[in-house]
């Protein structure tokens, strides 16, 4: 094995040029300066100290940068991921509390671990049972969630802790009239200039930028003193290292966020480092090596006091947008982070917590996606009815029951669909030898006395039942008597033995009603099945085209045709013989 395959960035350093350099330093720079203040912003929505969201920005970019794939994905704190692990460990812990950081902590190493495993034993296909729909409902249901969470902050009112979203919303829209206009403004003025800053520039970092006005302005105007929550003391200096938590009482009660945070952070960074992939062409990432690289670095992160990290699509974005070459870019951030917790943290004392929730607000906006319901509402209604069950079910039932539920339903529609597979009756078009659906090609011509069905799955055990009674049904169905039926057989990809024994079944009974069954366009592997089986002992029911068998079933009439007309030209004949007088 080459040094490269353990260490992708040997590879990516291959004619590696100053030009590449000045390049990597001007995107690690710019995306460094939109992580800091995102981190302590997603660290706060995650119930944690800010300063342990500028932690895991560190060790985490390291070892990512190092085994990595993705030249562009960025990894560090991000919403979905902070909102997942608040949701899950506040019901053990109160947030901010030690105990609480210590379970943060802890699932942080055994995401990583569960995260490596899946990309060690090859099971990334797994984050494939959480379709697109289901993602974006329960993206977008945490987007809400996420939002009615920093309510608190926006609006200067104090809110008990509440278990469900719904109770936060309605105990802050009752005590409204409690709104500081201080914390408010902040918030909104906030938002405001970063989105301006956003559509000046995409580089600009917007929120960095708001992040020191608004610390100048609660300094200078003592604003702390009238009303507005200000971050208060943060720690200076690099992490230490730490032994996290291995209790096997703790572990056991981290399971369900280890597994919920796991199964989306893998879906986040994959989907982000395919797009980025596509944009670019010049490089290929590998899913299973990918998922190795993020869980290494939230395993190494975890002993660093990294609270557990995932791909962000904006700071994507504009580490690709600003021209990164290799994940040196990643490297170069890691700088610009160390730099603000030796020298910065200071100045943070009077940063107000509104401008953190103001930078929350703005990252959530993007993750409501209701141009997908509007596109699914267009093109593809039992999707949307996902999506919009999922999102429901997050709102209703939380974060943590919401992606499970996601997941259940994503396999759930898999298993509907298979378990009844698409089945089109097919006619010939005039003139040429194509078979098409009469359903979708209104040419087409069906055969007087046969039925061409054709099967659109896989043949196995949980859909054979229904395609032979659909078949028996199409038979029945028929205006005229039936004496062929052709199975276009070509996208009947796999078939398992309670398949072969549906065949078998299906070809005694129409051979009891004087129907002949033919098997058509079975591919190599599923005509070694059928042989195998003992199915294919008579040639003349497989053809490896449906105009074959047709071409046998018209000759095969004909043939009968002239049988029976030598047949009574042979009895005619006998039947005069016998009246000649005999001489």
């Amino acid at each position: 094995m080459k040094a490269s395959d353990i260490l992708p960035i040997i590879h990516q350093l291959k004619d590696y040029s100053k030009s590449s350099f000045r390049a990597d330093l001007f995107a690690g720079l710019t995306v460094g300066v939109m992580l800091v203040p995102q981190c302590m912003a997603y660290a706060y929505l995650a119930g944690v100290p800010p300063i342990y969201g500028l932690y895991s920005a560190l060790i985490p970019l390291i070892v990512y940068a190092l085994f990595a794939t993705s030249r562009h994905l960025s990894i560090g704190p991000v919403a979905v991921s902070a909102i997942l692990v608040a949701a899950g460990i506040s019901k053990l812990a109160d947030p901010g509390s030690e105990e609480y950081i210590s379970l943060v902590i802890t699932a942080g190493l055994f995401i990583g671990i569960f995260q490596w495993l899946l990309g060690t034993l090859r099971l990334g296909f797994f984050v494939n049972f959480l379709s697109n729909p289901v993602i974006s409902g329960f993206t977008s249901a945490a987007a809400i969630i996420i939002g009615i969470s920093q309510l608190k902050d926006a609006l200067g009112i104090e809110i008990p802790r509440f278990d469900k979203p719904v109770e936060t919303f309605y105990y802050a829209m009752t005590h409204i009239l409690e709104t500081k206009w201080i914390p408010l403004s902040m918030c909104i003025g906030g938002m405001i200039l970063i989105k301006l800053l956003k559509k000046l520039h995409a580089a600009i970092p917007g929120p960095l930028i708001v992040v020191i006005i608004a610390t100048a302005l609660s300094y200078f105007l003592r604003l702390d003193q009238s009303g507005l929550e200000v971050l208060g003391d943060v720690p200076d200096g690099l992490p230490g290292f730490i032994m996290p938590d291995l209790s096997w009482e703790n572990i056991q009660r981290l399971i369900p966020t280890i597994f919920t945070v796991g199964i989306i952070g893998c879906v986040e960074c994959l989907s982000i480092a395919k797009v980025l992939e596509a944009k670019h062409k010049s490089y290929e990432i590998n899913p299973d090596k990918e998922l190795q690289a993020v869980g290494l670095s939230k395993i190494a992160g975890a002993f660093f006091q990294s609270i557990p990290t995932s791909g962000s699509f904006s700071r994507s974005a504009v580490n690709s947008d600003t021209g990164a070459k290799t994940s040196i870019a990643g490297l170069i951030t890691v700088v610009i982070v160390a730099l603000a917790l030796i020298v910065l943290t200071p100045l943070f004392y009077y940063l107000p917590k509104a401008i953190l929730a103001s930078i929350i607000l703005i990252a959530i906006i993007g993750l409501f996606n209701y141009q997908e319901a509007i596109y699914l509402w267009k093109v593809h209604r039992s999707d949307l009815a996902m999506m919009s069950v999922t999102f429901v079910a997050t709102l209703i039932l939380g974060i943590e029951l919401g992606v499970l539920f996601g997941v259940v339903l994503s396999i759930a529609a898999i298993i509907y669909k298979s378990t009844r597979p698409h089945m089109a009756i097919l006619g010939n078009i005039p003139g040429t030898s194509h078979y098409r659906n009469v359903n979708r090609y209104h040419r087409t011509e069906q055969l007087n006395n046969a039925l061409i069905i054709r099967v659109d799955e896989q043949l196995y055990f949980g859909n054979c039942q229904y395609v032979k009674d659909r078949i028996k049904e199409f038979v029945k169905d028929s205006e005229d008597p039936i004496e062929h039926v052709l199975l276009d057989a070509g996208n009947i990809h796999s078939i398992d033995s309670s398949g072969l024994d549906v065949i078998r079944d299906l070809d005694r009974q129409l051979s009891d009603q004087g129907i002949d069954l033919y098997i058509c366009k079975a591919i190599g592997p599923v005509r070694d099945i059928l042989a195998k089986s003992g199915l294919m002992t008579e040639p003349e029911k497989h053809h490896l085209s449906v105009h074959d068998a047709v071409l046998f079933i018209n000759k095969k009439k004909i043939d009968e045709e002239h049988d029976n007309q030598r047949a009574t030209e042979a009895m005619q004949a006998n039947k005069r013989s016998k009246k000649r007088p005999s001489k």
